[in-house]
């Protein structure tokens, strides 16, 4: 009868318990639109097919440059989670410039840092990464953010389940 009214309570927790955890998790702060799922090395591969398109992407800061009429932030692009942050642990998925009119603080965009834009495809520039050649998508910026470490942590689960043996001395 224990038994039978443990696995009861079971069945009846876990939903709960998952419907909160989820509910942790930070809403994504660009609504979602028309955006494309192409990462950046399909568009490289394939400019042509997503000329003008509307892209959401993010990534980890490479280097930032100020140019006389723009600025461009060299990304490499990561997977975004539901809240559209990067998930910096993946492997990346590319390399993409991100070019902002006018000036660019670099103190604002250091390199290292988390981002997320939103923007529009413009063209592709080749370049180099190290000694290998490349060709960087273009991304005209929209929008954009940079992550926190507060709000990279923010809304992460901080349940761990396990089995083990612990030791503790006096």
């Amino acid at each position: 009868m224990r038994a039978h009214l443990a696995k009861s309570l079971f069945r009846a927790a876990l939903p709960a318990s998952l419907l909160w955890l989820a509910a942790c998790a930070p809403a994504p702060i660009y609504k979602a639109t028309g955006t494309i799922a192409a990462a950046p090395f399909n568009v490289a591969e394939a400019p042509e097919r997503y000329t003008n398109a509307d892209v959401l992407w993010g990534g980890r800061i490479v280097a930032v440059r100020n140019l006389t009429d723009r600025s461009e932030i060299e990304v490499l692009a990561y997977p975004l989670d539901g809240s559209q942050r990067p998930k910096a642990n993946d492997s990346g998925i590319g390399r993409f410039i991100a070019v902002m009119p006018g000036y660019v603080e670099p103190l604002d965009y250091p390199a290292g840092a988390l981002m997320t834009l939103t923007g529009r495809l413009t063209g592709n520039r080749a370049g180099k990464v190290g000694e290998a050649n490349y060709v960087f998508p273009l991304v005209g910026v929209g929008q954009s953010h940079v992550w926190t470490a507060s709000e990279m942590n923010g809304g992460k689960n901080n349940v761990h389940f396990g089995v083990g043996l612990g030791v503790g001395i006096r």
